[in-house]
């Protein structure tokens, strides 16, 4: 990806016919869709499938990896229930589309990937752009345990279960939601710290992401 940069009443009008999209499927945090019709996803493609940008559908960013369709990004964001000021660990940076819309609620975003390829290009997109955040190389499935505990967890991969490892690093009311399920499918699992070791477990809709990958995974 080079960094060419453009925004125009094509792309500003497109991320609005998205956002209306995303309402008509259910999304309805207003902040969420705020941030959704913010981010230019198209940043995020290469200026030759510019047009697949805001369609509400996956893409291959390489390295095996997608960029997840608008409506999962914004699904799972929801589930959070962001604060300004939260302190939130993201599970596989991939592209960075994600890390920008937890920015735009207001979060503060330390964000691992294992993949070096991704991790040394969004590091130097994302600042580009206007967004910071921490990031990291290494084990997503592990977290971070040096900056824990953190409000959120988000975790972008499906997994098998939910690592015992996340939870500990989850503060008392804090919130981690995670795809768990095999390699062809997995439920949107919501994790609620209620106490030191008592945790409230919700399981949500069906969806579809690559594996994640890791000591504490498959």
């Amino acid at each position: 990806m080079g960094y060419k940069f453009v925004d125009n009443y094509r792309e500003k009008g497109a991320r609005k016919k998205l956002v209306e999209e995303l309402r008509k499927k259910g999304i309805s945090d207003e902040q969420v869709l705020k941030a959704i019709g913010t981010v230019k996803r198209h940043y995020f493609f290469d200026e030759t499938f510019w047009n697949q940008a805001y369609l509400d559908k996956a893409f291959p960013i390489g390295e095996g990896q997608t960029i997840s369709n608008p409506y999962t990004v914004a699904y799972q964001s929801e589930l959070l229930h962001i604060k300004k000021g939260d302190k939130v660990l993201e599970i596989g940076t991939g592209c960075g589309y994600q890390t920008c819309v937890l920015l735009e609620l207001g979060a503060k975003v330390y964000t691992i990937e294992r993949q070096e390829k991704l991790f040394e290009r969004t590091r130097q997109v994302l600042p580009h752009i206007g967004y910071q955040a921490e990031f990291f190389l290494g084990d997503g499935s592990k977290g971070i345990a040096e900056h824990a505990p953190y409000d959120k967890i988000i975790v972008t991969a499906g997994a098998p279960l939910v690592p015992q490892i996340l939870l500990k690093q989850l503060k008392i009311g804090g919130i981690l939601v995670i795809p768990v399920g095999d390699e062809k499918s997995q439920k949107m699992v919501t994790v609620l710290r209620v106490s030191e070791n008592d945790f409230d477990k919700i399981v949500l809709d069906t969806f579809r992401f690559v594996p994640l990958l890791g000591d504490q995974a498959w």
